[in-house]
């Protein structure tokens, strides 16, 4: 019905850069939010950035800086700009989505997960 296919995790070294990117498809009637979390080894998942489809942000304190969220709202698809990576972003990255159904259902989904890992 709905799906979220995420892009762009790797391996980088600290002060490196990524991009992230995560396109929602399928049987979408509007979408509320968009954003993208996080769980680091041994640690709980936790929230990086969301961004609502009137342009509302939200950061995590830690990503302030040097995370930018953006979208493509006719594509339904956000972007996760990381710069200045630190070893401690390392983790596994997860889109996430707010949204309803076409067949009336407000859902919250979930993207498999992309890795991203930040050498010293």
């Amino acid at each position: 019905q709905v799906q979220l296919v995420e892009s762009g995790g790797g391996l980088v070294q600290a002060g490196g850069s990524l991009r992230l990117s995560c396109a929602a498809s399928g049987r979408i009637f509007s979408i509320n939010a968009m954003g993208w979390y996080r769980r680091a080894p041994g640690k709980q998942r936790e929230l990086v950035a969301t961004i609502t489809t009137s342009g509302s942000t939200n950061y995590a304190d830690s990503v302030k800086g040097r995370f930018t969220l953006s979208r493509d709202n006719a594509k339904n698809t956000v972007y996760l700009q990381m710069n200045s990576l630190k070893p401690e972003d390392t983790a596994v990255y997860y889109c996430n989505a707010d949204l309803w159904s076409v067949v009336g259902q407000g859902m919250n989904y979930w993207g498999k997960g992309t890795l991203v890992t930040v050498s010293s």
